[in-house]
């Protein structure tokens, strides 16, 4: 099943990364409807031409027109809304999903499925420090990556039709990593980083220093501004990976910081050196 002009979509959860697929997919020329909690979030994306139609209810109706169904839910709610609602999906329906992490959904989700609906498991690399269609924007995709997490249960044809949907919205980057893998991965490249930016943020509260920070600090920073909601929800769904990261870190953490205290010259160079060596390999990406 390949991504084709008259596949209709349904969007299910309208903020910020559900906004963007809407807003791309619809420039595409799909059709795009929207299930969200906020009746703000449907007038907005109607108002502006981001969806064809929206709506706050479940409408069987609705859900039932869907080819392709994108999930842009926190966790415990996209599981819930599974169990729930998927008899109104038709036959031969395939859903996916933006969650940033996989182990504490796929195999549930697919487990209680429907074996005539499809679920292949998606992450899209991409993002902004704001919330909300409003905020809103299909470009974010543009060069970032995007991951494709399948199992057994998957079809190639459904694992084709999401790397396609990654490739036609403008991810640079289509890789596929097991559940396993991608839980691991995101635990050091994506969850790491957050608890650094949040950490870096609460050690000092020295009044007036946003006014003498340079562009280190806030690119370094920038992450900081925060979704504790959805955010203490994937720290915890992925705690032992990341816990096992933040071990790790901590470990380099207390090198570096041996090496300054015993005026260790060469052993700091030599980590600075190892630390540029691998920044670059991300720049050739």
């Amino acid at each position: 099943m390949k991504l084709i002009k008259n596949l209709n979509i349904l969007i299910v959860g309208l903020g910020l990364l559900g906004g963007s697929y809407a807003k791309g997919l619809k420039k595409l020329g799909f059709t795009v409807n929207a299930i969200t909690k906020d009746s703000h979030s449907v007038d907005y994306a109607m108002e502006n031409g981001i969806i064809d139609y929206g709506t706050t209810e479940i409408e069987p109706e609705l859900i039932a027109q869907a080819d392709l169904a994108i999930f842009a839910l926190y966790p415990h709610v996209f599981t819930d809304w599974i169990a729930q609602n998927q008899q109104y999906f038709k036959e031969g329906c395939i859903i996916t999903d933006v969650t940033g992490v996989k182990g504490c959904i796929v195999r549930k989700i697919q487990d209680m499925l429907r074996p005539d609906v499809e679920f292949i498991a998606a992450h899209p690399m991409a993002g902004r420090e704001v919330s909300g269609v409003e905020n809103s924007d299909d470009s974010i995709f543009i060069g970032a990556n995007y991951l494709v997490v399948p199992t057994e249960k998957n079809t190639p044809e459904a694992i084709e039709l999401c790397e396609n949907l990654g490739k036609i919205l403008g991810f640079k980057n289509v890789a596929v990593l097991s559940v396993a893998e991608h839980d691991e991965m995101i635990a050091f490249l994506s969850q790491l980083t957050h608890c650094i930016a949040v950490s870096l943020m609460c050690c000092n509260n020295t009044p007036g220093m946003e006014r003498y920070t340079g562009d280190s600090f806030r690119d370094l920073t920038r992450i900081a501004r925060i979704n504790d909601e959805m955010w203490s929800e994937l720290f915890l769904s992925n705690k032992q990976a990341l816990l096992a990261e933040m071990d790790r870190f901590k470990g380099s953490f207390d090198e570096l910081y041996e090496k300054i205290k015993n005026g260790d010259r060469d052993g700091m160079r030599e980590m600075m050196r190892c630390s540029t060596e691998r920044r670059g390999l991300f720049d050739k990406i």
